[in-house]
């Protein structure tokens, strides 16, 4: 039976979670993901996880923060004066934002904190500095 390797095309169903166990993605009720190791598509530490696989095989990864999402970067962090918001905006913790780039491109953004005057954004991703728990099947090797 074939394993996976550098340039298969797979399909893998997966579960991800944090060290608590707290659940942040799962294919389990959708298609499995496809993708092609060495592209770039994942994160480093998930395509490293699905070599040598074999069809069926399920297992369980770790991957510490630098082989996901980074570490949380501190110059990500950038206070916005709550002027410069939409009006119909109420800005609480935790709130999604996407601020338009000067090259048109959207950024993802959260709220971090709110001041009376201004509110702290966090452009880092969600998962930035944390280590992620996969649960892995892999479905086929194409």
């Amino acid at each position: 039976m074939s394993q996976v390797k550098q340039n298969d095309t797979v399909r893998v169903h997966y579960t991800g979670k944090l060290k608590d166990g707290q659940i942040f993605d799962s294919s389990l009720e959708r298609e499995p993901l496809e993708f092609t190791l060495g592209q770039g598509q994942l994160i480093p530490g998930f395509e490293n996880g699905v070599i040598d696989m074999k069809v069926n095989e399920k297992k369980t990864i770790e991957i510490p923060s630098n082989e996901a999402y980074g570490d949380v970067q501190e110059e990500l962090f950038m206070e916005v004066p709550k002027s410069q918001l939409p009006q119909e905006i109420e800005p609480k913790v935790g709130m999604g934002l996407v601020s338009k780039n000067p090259d048109g491109t959207e950024r993802q953004l959260r709220v971090a904190e709110v001041k009376d005057e201004a509110i702290v954004v966090d452009a880092n991703h969600p998962l930035a500095g944390k280590d992620l728990i996969f649960e892995l099947e892999l479905v086929e090797i194409k």
